[in-house]
């Protein structure tokens, strides 16, 4: 049996800009098809617009409210609400809070990968940053 406990998860930051803590996956317990993880995205940031071509994504919101882009498409999400981004689409995070974090669990199948990551535009400046 594997057990992980997402407060022993040591966070780190993908290549779209966002902190993750991985609770499953490459980066802590072994899987095979998929990964979870939750994410964080600052008051007043954004993740940088990006695709994945092979990994299928489940956005879980928990904390927070924001903006999700997919595609063409943009729309409001909070606690609660689920996105579902297909292999190949391009999406981007805007969480509109000045004072809380947008927080979500995100599910990713085949397992997340920053060499399955496309950025689409320039690097948002993360905190920590030294680019």
């Amino acid at each position: 049996m594997h057990l992980g406990n997402l407060a022993d998860a040591s966070p780190f930051t993908t290549k779209d800009g966002s902190t993750i803590r991985e609770v499953a996956g490459p980066v802590s317990l072994p899987t095979d098809n998929q990964s979870l993880a939750e994410a964080r995205v600052p008051p007043t940031g954004a993740t940088t617009a990006h695709v994945h071509h092979v990994s299928e994504e489940l956005y879980y919101f928990v904390a927070g409210a924001g903006r999700i882009r997919l595609g063409d498409e943009e729309r409001e999400v909070g606690v609660g609400d689920c996105v579902v981004i297909p292999p190949g689409t391009p999406h981007k995070l805007f969480n509109d809070s000045a004072e809380q974090d947008l927080v979500l669990l995100c599910c990713c199948a085949p397992p997340y990968s920053d060499a399955d990551t496309e950025l689409l535009e320039p690097e948002v400046p993360h905190p920590g940053s030294t680019t």
